[in-house]
């Protein structure tokens, strides 16, 4: 990997010009990362996330070929590779980034998509690698709606995300969700999203932080657990809801439901219901589990309540919540996401903060006055570094818009 330094368009395009010959036909686009608010570990329960694009981009630089040929080449990663679009697409580890945007492909292939010619692409990104906030489903979709632009498939930004999400599946082989591509595919700036995740179904709700900003909070950590660790938490939430389901409690408080016997997931229970059957939980672990997912549910639905109110102190505090519900109750977090989030807690300007993502390693979260956003990254950064016997990696962010193309107007 090459040497990181700021990309602008103007730049990527530049670079396109001197590798590539010309400056006629290129076409730029732009794909945000994102960050989760707040809804951790509940997608696959029924439950409902709250993401939001931010103004780190991945730049795509694409234009159509005379030949059949297609080339990839990345500012910062080594290796230029070609293909040609009678290809039959596979992965393969030799490609490296490339399996990404040939998954894409393979896709679109299947779907019926055809192309008369080939085309040359360059990437360079401002999203951190391996950081935690989608950077590989900022190349898919950012690529995606290039190859969709350009040769005038008009794809939808629902099916973009939707494309993305089965290259991951049935290219990559990773069984992920759908709201990394989802919110990098629809996002607009000065918005997050609340998506429910089973039916594929979004509202905006308006992000107005006024002088506070996001500050992503890198613990640089390897998570060699987080996969195992992934599997054994929707194991026990499965056996949580079959322990309810089984149980049969006629239940009190107004919900979706009146009865356990047919709950149809965990987040469909509100809080009081959950205090009305929790007793049928005999297993400590598992009680804990389902409570995470429960309260979580709840905490969602009231940071969409505060955001709508500009109360970002409530905010705040429910990002509080979030975490310590994640470190207790549904036990993915450790020593540096905890370190993170208890040295945020301390500083002048910090509102609130948790960990974002899978856990065991990844980002965490924290909301900042913007006046005090580098007083704060240096205290932070110290205790951890103390704490851990390595740097953390820090940025503040705003929120973006979602995949777009780059003009001389934008």
């Amino acid at each position: 990997m090459k040497q990181h330094f700021t990309v602008t368009p103007e730049l990527l395009k530049e670079n396109f010009i001197e590798i590539y010959g010309n400056g006629d036909g290129i076409r730029c686009f732009a794909s945000p990362a994102r960050i989760n608010i707040i809804g951790e570990h509940i997608d696959y329960n029924g439950g409902k996330v709250f993401p939001a694009a931010i103004d780190k981009y991945l730049y795509c630089a694409i234009r159509k070929r005379a030949d059949s040929k297609i080339i990839y080449k990345d500012l910062f990663f080594d290796g230029s590779y070609e293909f040609d679009t009678g290809d039959d697409f596979k992965f393969n580890e030799k490609y490296g980034y490339a399996n990404f945007l040939n998954g894409i492909l393979s896709c679109m292939k299947k779907q019926g998509y055809s192309f008369e010619c080939g085309f040359e692409v360059l990437i360079a990104s401002n999203v951190p690698s391996a950081g935690g906030i989608s950077s590989s489903s900022a190349l898919e979709c950012g690529f995606a709606w290039a190859v969709s632009e350009t040769f005038g498939f008009n794809i939808s930004r629902k099916d973009i995300a939707l494309m993305g999400q089965q290259s991951e599946h049935e290219f990559m082989n990773v069984n992920c969700g759908i709201m990394d591509q989802y919110i990098i595919a629809t996002a607009k700036k000065d918005t997050a999203e609340v998506l429910d995740c089973a039916k594929v179904e979004h509202e905006y709700v308006p992000l107005n932080l006024g002088d506070y900003r996001f500050i992503v909070m890198n613990t640089c950590k390897k998570r060699r657990l987080a996969d195992s660790k992934y599997n054994e938490r929707r194991s026990q939430c499965e056996k949580g809801l079959e322990t309810l389901k089984n149980a049969a409690i006629n239940l009190k408080a107004t919900g979706k439901i009146t009865n356990t016997k047919d709950l149809p997931d965990l987040c469909s229970l509100t809080v009081a219901q959950f205090e009305e059957c929790k007793d049928a939980i005999k297993d400590e672990v598992i009680l804990r589990r389902v409570r995470h997912c429960v309260t979580e549910m709840d905490r969602v639905l009231k940071a969409v309540d505060a955001l709508k109110a500009n109360n970002l102190n409530e905010l705040g505090q429910l990002l509080y919540q979030s975490h310590e519900s994640l470190k207790n109750d549904y036990e993915v977090t450790g020593i540096e996401l905890d370190t993170l989030v208890e040295a945020a807690s301390k500083q002048e300007g910090c509102i609130g903060a948790r960990m974002t993502g899978a856990g065991f390693g990844g980002c965490a979260i924290a909301l900042v006055h913007k006046d005090k956003t580098e007083d704060f990254i240096k205290n932070v950064q110290d205790i951890y570094t103390k704490a851990i016997g390595y740097e953390g990696g820090f940025f503040s962010c705003s929120s973006g818009d979602g995949v777009k193309e780059i003009t001389s107007e934008n």
